[in-house]
């Protein structure tokens, strides 16, 4: 018998998410996103909450949870605002997983109590200003030169890489030629503040204004040859595993804005009066919104069924895209429909709405796009172009 029922644990947390979105997050956020200013205070409370150490365990300064928790609590975070749910998505999934999964123990005990504790963050450098979707197109370099690495190049839209409390970013580079004649790429660690590194004013966006995202360059930055991430050479590899777990994750914060446009449609339907009735009267209002509720329905038991698939140890990188490709439709197509209902006051800032609308975008881009999604999703049938 299946059963789609969360655990004891898992509720917990969930309600406690929920109340926190809700009562601290909801009343500032409209002005933080007005001013593109970063939510630091929050970033801060999510840390003493235990959010950002969830699916880590304890050694290293985790709370010995999992990846389900902190997808629950980014879908929770999602359903009131984008820019915290991502802020936490990429700083856990993207900024501290690399560490976790792949640094020596020296690394671990170095960065990740600070990570998990939400008093710093790290940032994934992967993509570049000529590259996008095209990681095996990589320019930047590390060359060794005795115990250091030189690095040289210039990465794109990285999340997390500016705030006051970064400390580090994870570079993806070159650093050799394999033996086929392809590029050997490694990833190694860069500290802020390490001369020749340089972080970018934050980009002028049109959503997701209340997070950080710059670009990066790198001019003979040294760094110690012990900051190198693994092993040498995985470096993709390294990324791309982490990048399908980190799919997971963005399609619970896609989720939470699909069933954040939901609750903001059923209040505003229940209390908007026009031609003397609610409307929510409306039968076209009605429609609407129960398409938008079977959209959030169908994208959460989407990241579900990856996530479980992911903690019970099985392939999920099909199941991941297809969450990903899942949830992020559901977001753009909930801000639009939620945007109709709420007609001229959709298009203002003061509403939800108007931030869910220019969010939801983002989410069919990042961290692989619909297009990408559903080429991995092919081959993953065995449907692909002959040779």
């Amino acid at each position: 018998m299946i059963d789609f029922r969360l655990g004891e644990e898992h509720e917990v947390l969930r309600k406690r998410v929920e109340e926190f979105a809700r009562t601290e997050v909801a009343p500032v956020i409209g002005e933080l996103y007005k001013r593109d200013e970063f939510p630091y205070e929050l970033v801060a409370e999510m840390g003493r909450m235990g959010l950002y150490g969830l699916p880590f365990d304890t050694e290293f300064g985790g709370t010995g949870g999992d990846f389900l928790g902190l997808c629950l609590s980014l879908e929770e975070l999602g359903r009131v605002d984008t820019s915290v749910a991502i802020t936490l998505s990429a700083g856990v999934s993207l900024g501290a997983m690399p560490i976790h999964r792949f640094g020596t123990r020296e690394q671990k005990a170095r960065w990740m109590p600070q990570l998990c504790a939400g008093e710093a963050l790290s940032a994934f450098g992967l993509t570049e200003p000529g590259g996008g979707t095209d990681v095996s197109g990589l320019t930047t370099t590390a060359v060794l030169d005795g115990d250091e690495w030189v690095i040289n190049g210039a990465k794109s839209f990285i999340t997390n890489s500016g705030t006051d409390i970064t400390r580090l970013v994870t570079v993806t580079a070159v650093t050799g030629v394999r033996a086929d004649g392809r590029q050997e790429a490694s990833t190694i660690v860069v500290p802020s503040g390490t001369p020749g590194f340089e972080v970018a004013p934050k980009y002028s966006k049109a959503g997701w204004n209340a997070s950080d995202t710059r670009g990066l360059t790198f001019t003979d930055c040294r760094v110690p040859a012990g900051n190198l991430l693994g092993e040498r050479g995985r470096g993709i590899a390294q990324f791309l595993s982490v990048l399908d777990e980190s799919r997971i994750a963005i399609s619970a914060v896609g989720t939470g804005v699909a069933q954040g446009c939901v609750d903001e449609s059923v209040r505003y339907a229940r209390e908007r009066r026009a031609f003397g009735r609610n409307l929510g009267a409306n039968q076209s209002v009605q429609f609407k919104i129960a398409d938008m509720e079977v959209r959030a329905q169908s994208a959460r038991l989407a990241y579900y069924q990856a996530a479980s698939k992911m903690l019970r140890g099985e392939p999920f990188a099909k199941e991941a895209s297809v969450a990903k490709l899942v949830s992020s439709a559901a977001a753009m197509d909930n801000a639009r429909d939620a945007t109709q209902i709420f007609g001229g006051y959709g298009a203002l800032n003061d509403y939800p709405v108007a931030r869910f609308y220019r969010d939801a975008k983002v989410l069919e881009i990042g961290e692989g796009t619909s297009e990408v999604q559903r080429m991995l999703i092919a081959r993953a049938l065995g449907v692909q172009a002959a040779a």
